[in-house]
C-alpha cells in the first residue's frame, strides 16, 4: 500500500477551508484539551530500511520453521500457487473492505459472487453467502439458521473439531439452544445412538465429513436418520476433499459449512481464515450475512447487487438471527483466485496427491511395531495411530525440521497433504522406527 496516498497536506487544508475551519485543531476544538497529546511519544528513533530488515530477519530468526509439515486437525499445509498472492496483494483488492454503498463497487460484488459461484459448484448447493469468520463459527451460525420455536436442541457428532464444537457450545448457548454431543464409535459417529437422540425437539444434526479423526462418515445413512426425524442437516466439509468425495448435495445434506483456509490461505499463526456457508434453496432466506445476486441495470447491462437484504441485522434488527457484520471479502477472494488458478483438474489432483501420500504413511508407518491404526474405516488425508515413546518421537521429528502428528486421546492425529515429499515421508517413517527400536 505504499503509493495509497488519501490526501496532500494542501488539500486538506482546502476541505478545512471549505468547512469553515483554520487548522484540524478548530475542527475538534470541542474535545477537551487534557485530551490532546501535546508532546512526542516515547518511540524509539526511526530506522533505515537496511536496519529494519535486519531488525525484522533477528525476530523472524526466533520462530521454529518445519520443513515438513504431518498434521492438520483444522488448518492445512498446502501448495499455493504464486498468482494468488500477486493478484490479491493488489491494492484495488486490499484495500476494498464491505460494500455498504453496494452499487458502487461492483468489482467487489462480482468477485464476490464469483466466490459464490464456486462455493456452489463445490458443495452442489443452491446458494452461498458472502462468507463468515472461519468454520467454527459457519458451523454454529448453521445451526442458528435450523433453530425455531418448536425445535431447539442441537445434536452435534463427538467426531467433529473439539474447536468446532466448543464454538458451536458458545453461540448454542447465547442463543438459548441446547446442544448434545452424538457419541463416537470407533471413530465415526455412532448411528444407533443419533436415531434414539433423534427427539421431536431436534432442530438440526451437525457432522463433519471427513471427521476430525480423518474418518468417512456414512453421510447419506446420516442425512437419512436425520430427515426422518424431521430436523435439519448440516455438514461440514473440507473443500480439497470435495473434488473427489460426493457433495453435501448429493448426501442430502440441508446447509453446507467448512473452514476455507485449505482455499489458499496460508497457515498464518491461526488466521484470518475464512468460513463458507452453502444452503439449499429452501433455507437461502435464512443463510446469515451477505448475498451478492447477478442482474441487469436500467441499460441492460449485467450488474451485480446485494440480495434478499431483509434478512440483514441492519435492516430488521428485531428479527435477525445472526450478527455477522463481516463478508471476508479479502479472504474469500483469495479462495476465488485459488480455485481459479488449480482449476477442477488441479483441485482434483491436489486431493488424490493428499489422500495417496496419507495412505502411504499410514502403510509404511503400521510396519513398525506397536505403531498401529487406531480407526479401520476409510480415511482421506488424516488418520489416527498409536504410538509408543510419543514425545520422543515428536522430539526427533521437530529436531529434523518435521512437525508430527497432533497428540490426541486416542494416540497422534497425522496429516498429509500434496507438499510432502516421498523422501520427506519416508525419512520419518525412519526417525519413528529408530527412536521406537
Amino acid at each position: 500500500m505504499g503509493s495509497y496516498i488519501p490526501s496532500t497536506k494542501e488539500e486538506r487544508q482546502e476541505m478545512l477551508a471549505a468547512a469553515g475551519y483554520g487548522s484540524i485543531r478548530s475542527l475538534f476544538k470541542d474535545v477537551p484539551a487534557e485530551v490532546y497529546l501535546d508532546k512526542p511519544l516515547n518511540l524509539p528513533q526511526g530506522m533505515s530500511e537496511l536496519e529494519v530488515r535486519a531488525k525484522m530477519q533477528e525476530l523472524a530468526g526466533k520462530n521454529t520453521v518445519f520443513r515438513t509439515i504431518l498434521r492438520g486437525a483444522g488448518a492445512y499445509d498446502h501448495y499455493i500457487p504464486s498468482i494468488v498472492k500477486y493478484i490479491t496483494s493488489k491494492e484495488e483488492f486490499v484495500t476494498s473492505y464491505t460494500p455498504y454503498q453496494a452499487e458502487m463497487s461492483q468489482g467487489i460484488l462480482q468477485s464476490i459472487f464469483e466466490y459464490q459461484t464456486m462455493i456452489c459448484d463445490l458443495t452442489g448447493m443452491d446458494t452461498a453467502n458472502a462468507s463468515v469468520y472461519d468454520g467454527a463459527s459457519a458451523a454454529a451460525e448453521a445451526a442458528a439458521m435450523c433453530r425455531d420455536r418448536k425445535r431447539s436442541v442441537a445434536l452435534v457428532s463427538a467426531a467433529a473439531n473439539p474447536d468446532v464444537i466448543a464454538t458451536m457450545q458458545t453461540y448454542c448457548f447465547g442463543a438459548g439452544t441446547e446442544l448434545r454431543l452424538v457419541p463416537a464409535k470407533d471413530g465415526r459417529t455412532d448411528l444407533d445412538a443419533l436415531k434414539a437422540m433423534l427427539t421431536p425437539d431436534v432442530c438440526c444434526v451437525y457432522v463433519q465429513q471427513p471427521n476430525f479423526y480423518g474418518q468417512f462418515e456414512e453421510a447419506e445413512k446420516i442425512a437419512e436418520l436425520t430427515h426422518a426425524g424431521g430436523a435439519k442437516y448440516i455438514m461440514g466439509v473440507n473443500p480439497i476433499a470435495l473434488a473427489i468425495m460426493k457433495t453435501p448435495a448429493e448426501c442430502g445434506a440441508d446447509i453446507a459449512v467448512g473452514e476455507g483456509q485449505p482455499l489458499g490461505l496460508p497457515l498464518g499463526f491461526g488466521g484470518p481464515y475464512l468460513g463458507f456457508m452453502a444452503a439449499t434453496g429452501a433455507m437461502m432466506r435464512k443463510l446469515p450475512g451477505r448475498i451478492v445476486g447477478e442482474t441487469v441495470d436500467a441499460d441492460g447491462n449485467r450488474a451485480y447487487v446485494l440480495t434478499l437484504q431483509a434478512r440483514e441485522q441492519h435492516i430488521r434488527r428485531e428479527k435477525a438471527s445472526s450478527n455477522i457484520c463481516s463478508n471476508e471479502a479479502l479472504c474469500a477472494l483469495t479462495a476465488s483466485v485459488y480455485l481459479a488458478a488449480v482449476g477442477p483438474q488441479g483441485l482434483k489432483q491436489a486431493a488424490t496427491l493428499c489422500l495417496s501420500k496419507a495412505h502411504y504413511l499410514a502403510q509404511e508407518l503400521t510396519k513398525i511395531e506397536g505403531v498401529n491404526l487406531v480407526y479401520g474405516g476409510e480415511f482421506f488425508h488424516e488418520f489416527v495411530t498409536t504410538l509408543p515413546k510419543q514425545e520422543e518421537v515428536l522430539a526427533a521429528l521437530a529436531k529434523e525440521g518435521i512437525l508430527g502428528g497432533l497428540p490426541v486421546k486416542e494416540g497422534v492425529l497425522w496429516c498429509v497433504t500434496e507438499k510432502a515429499t516421498k523422501e520427506a515421508l519416508d525419512k520419518a517413517v525412519a526417525i519413528v522406527k529408530e527412536v521406537c527400536a
